[in-house]
């Protein structure tokens, strides 16, 4: 079993700035893919970037302003958001696919972060 938090969330002006984070723990053996996902009100869950290894995939909405790292010595994820944009504005989840010693990989979401680009 394992769990995920993040953090990093809130209420920013348009062109701002936010780095989200992603801290997993609990039985880990390793970590495959680790990604963000996010939902505006009204809308489905939507990719918005995700990592496994040095391959990385970013949605074409964010690309060129969202940057997603990973420090795999932390189980952690990053989501260095800038020029942020009122069509940001959603609740950001975490996902990783973990696989905990001696068994399968499973997916695991965090709670969400909320993201508010507003003036």
């Amino acid at each position: 079993q394992a769990q995920l938090v993040e953090s990093g969330g809130g209420l920013v002006l348009p062109g701002g700035s936010l780095r989200l984070s992603c801290a997993a723990s609990g039985s880990i053996s390793s970590i495959n893919d680790m990604g963000w996902y996010r939902q505006a009100p009204g809308k489905q869950r939507e990719l918005v970037a995700h990592i496994t290894s040095g391959r990385i995939v970013y949605a074409d909405s964010v690309k060129g302003r969202f940057t997603i790292s990973r420090d795999n010595a932390k189980n952690t994820v990053y989501l260095q958001m800038n020029s942020l944009k009122p069509e940001d504005t959603a609740v950001y989840y975490c996902n990783a696919e973990i696989i905990s010693t001696g068994r399968n990989m499973n997916s695991y979401w965090g709670q969400g972060t909320p993201v508010t680009v507003s003036s």
